[in-house]
């Protein structure tokens, strides 16, 4: 389609030297302008991906996929309990459907805990040891200390309880609840100390922050739920698909059962997330199309400055396709390196963002990451193909388009008018 000769003079028009009217230098700023914009696209992409696979990451491999409730009944007197009472045998069942790769009876429950002379409210999870080690992100956390093995001996806490109360492995700290011991006078609240046998980091603040892990037996005496449980906690092998398995956990679960999912707990979260992706799209979108209309202002200064050159090349016989073929190389090459460059860039971004990042804090001073507020330990990045194939696509489609106007105009030139006056 392109001839070696069209490919030679679009050559020597975009190197042209500045004594032949500066295009050169518009060559180099529409070019450094498709590849920032073009790295801006791909780091915002890949640090937007990088997100959304921590957080939801972070939740699932932390937190049950799903839960198995019951609506409870109305005791006599007056009081409703949501407790379930064969959880054994109800997890047994959970756990037989295809596609479940554990089940586990819990306790929970809110309490305070107290250390040092420090106070934090916290969320106590009841759960048996071998159960405790299948949670990924508590089994295989990012910092521990401890051994989880004795877990058994104690209870573990999340990294920010740890921080709060000023204790650490091996310390002691007390738990508080107001739903204590009942007695002939009503019920007093339940203070006991445990030690601290595990301090986990799991990367989420709302988790670490909060979370306390206590064996099931001992959770059963501490709460008054002696032969319940509160629910049965479900990991299946795709979470993405965890409503598929409604149906059979329902049933599985018995009369009265409903389901509480992962996605049901985290949907605010996510649908901001979604419309945070689609709104910084459109935006780095239109920054790319800016990039490329560079190309446009270029080239038109290009043809209006060849005008001579046009004339001379129509008078030898070239055709209006081959002056269109020209200049159509001159925008279009721009297009493809300032795209490639910024390509480079991005992914360099996405792969080296740990040092980044760290130098960029570092000259801030620090305290450019609040955990609290975005929730995740640390400013995540995910380089993913179809991101890539994006930014590349809508770069080079743009570039294109945005070419051919100026193009045309060169190629409709008349001759007699371009060579009229010289």
């Amino acid at each position: 389609m392109f001839r070696r000769f069209e490919w030679m003079i679009a050559w020597r028009y975009l190197r042209a030297r500045r004594s032949e009217g500066g295009i050169s230098v518009m060559t180099w700023i529409s070019l450094i302008g498709i590849a920032l914009a073009v790295f801006a696209l791909i780091a915002t992409l890949a640090v937007r991906s990088g997100f959304r696979f921590e957080f939801v990451d972070t939740i699932i491999g932390a937190n049950p996929h799903v839960q198995v409730l019951n609506y409870g009944d109305v005791l006599p007197n007056g009081q409703s309990t949501r407790t379930i009472a064969e959880f054994d045998a109800v997890a047994e069942r959970v756990a037989a459907i295809p596609g479940v790769l554990r089940a586990a009876p819990v306790i929970e429950g809110q309490v305070m805990a107290s250390a040092t002379g420090r106070n934090a409210g916290v969320q106590v999870v009841g759960i048996r040891a071998e159960d405790l080690g299948q949670i990924p992100r508590i089994a295989d956390p990012e910092e521990s200390q401890g051994s989880i093995d004795a877990f058994d001996e104690g209870i573990a806490i999340g990294s920010g309880v740890a921080r709060s109360l000023g204790v650490g492995a091996g310390d002691t700290i007390r738990l508080i609840s107001p739903d204590g011991v009942r007695t002939a006078f009503g019920t007093s609240p339940r203070v006991k100390a445990y030690p601290v046998t595990f301090v986990f980091q799991v990367g989420r603040f709302d988790i670490d922050s909060t979370r306390v892990y206590m064996p099931f037996d001992e959770a059963q005496i501490y709460f008054n739920r002696t032969g319940v449980a509160d629910a049965v906690q479900v990991a299946v092998a795709d979470p993405e698909t965890v409503d598929e398995f409604a149906t059979d956990l329902i049933a599985a679960g018995g009369e009265g059962t409903y389901l509480w999912t992962w996605q049901n707990a985290s949907g605010a979260f996510l649908r901001a997330l979604q419309m945070e992706d689609n709104i910084m799209f459109v935006i780095l979108s239109i920054l790319v199309l800016i990039a490329t209309l560079n190309i446009t202002s270029g080239l038109v200064m290009l043809v209006k400055n060849k005008g001579r050159d046009i004339g001379i090349l129509r008078t030898m016989g070239l055709t209006q396709g081959t002056i269109l073929r020209v200049f159509f190389i001159c925008g279009a090459s721009i297009g493809v390196v300032g795209t490639v460059i910024g390509v480079v860039l991005g992914c360099l971004f996405a792969i080296y963002i740990d040092p980044i990042f760290n130098a960029v804090n570092a000259l801030a001073g620090g305290g450019v990451w609040d955990p609290s507020v975005r929730y995740i330990s640390a400013l995540p990045a995910r380089l993913e193909l179809g991101d890539v194939l994006t930014a590349v696509a809508l770069s080079l489609t743009l570039s294109f388009v945005v070419t051919i106007f100026p193009a045309r105009r060169a190629a409709r030139m008349n001759p007699v008018e371009a060579l009229r006056y010289e």
